[in-house]
């Protein structure tokens, strides 16, 4: 009897742009990262993070690919619509997965796109969704807020799929960060799950043989997390908080 070895992460290897598009010059093909129009991304181990400035597309690069995915552009897993888009008067990043490739290796409808901005949202969904079923819901609202962030990621995060997580430090204290640390790690070493990130995080982004972007106005690069802006940003300020603001300050004045 044949044994079928089950298929481990990344599952999805790769993200290219297709060569033409017919809406080239606007938002979100307009953003630098996809001016070229020879866009393409390796997923080269379970966890990516990328890493890089407000305004140059990581969140709008990651709705694209959670999209390509099978996940809505709000948040979600495969299946799950919890944000109302009808009112919607801004596009979304959702739309570049109509002009993206996804090389997949296999391809897995499993997973979840999680954001920040639409978290509450979501567990409103998840909640409500339970209760139309007879179940017992998640109650992720019951708790605050980065209790309820952490308490999705060990609930979701240590399943199998694609995990993409947008800002995933944004209501966690720098411990409960080491807290999100410790379920990536357990999850990758089950080898079920694969992770792709974009942070601000300092702490995030120093996790233990990621693959780590960033995200500039020149495309994507690899880069030690001891190069990026924030680490040296913020190993600037704790060497010496007071100079540091009091320079900072000035600048700003």
């Amino acid at each position: 009897m044949t044994r079928r070895v089950r298929a481990r992460p990344p599952y999805l290897r790769t993200v290219s742009m297709k060569t033409t598009w017919s809406e080239f010059g606007s938002y979100p093909f307009s953003l630098p990262l996809f001016k070229q129009g020879d866009f393409r991304l390796n997923f080269e181990r379970q966890v990516t993070i990328i890493v890089g400035e407000n305004g140059v597309g990581k969140s709008t690069l990651l709705e694209g690919i959670a999209v390509l995915a099978g996940f809505d552009d709000a948040g979600g897993g495969n299946g799950y619509r919890p944000v109302d888009h009808s009112m919607a008067m801004e596009r979304s990043g959702g739309v570049l997965a109509a002009s993206l490739v996804g090389g997949w290796l296999p391809k897995t409808a499993a997973g979840w796109f999680f954001k920040a901005e639409t978290f509450f949202s979501v567990a409103r969904y998840l909640d409500q969704a339970a209760r139309e079923s007879n179940e017992i819901g998640p109650d992720f609202l019951s708790y605050s807020h980065g209790e309820g962030f952490l308490r999705f990621f060990q609930e979701r995060c240590r399943r199998r799929g694609v995990f993409i997580l947008d800002e995933p430090e944004s209501a966690l204290s720098p411990r409960r960060q080491v807290e999100l640390l410790r379920i990536l790690r357990e999850a990758e070493l089950a080898g079920e799950a694969q992770f792709i990130i974009a942070t601000h995080s300092p702490i995030i982004m120093a996790y233990p043989n990621a693959q780590l972007l960033h995200m500039s106005n020149k495309g994507l690069s690899e880069i030690d997390y001891r190069s990026t802006d924030h680490f040296l940003f913020m190993s600037e300020f704790l060497s010496d908080p007071e100079s540091f603001l009091n320079e900072k300050l000035r600048k700003e004045t």
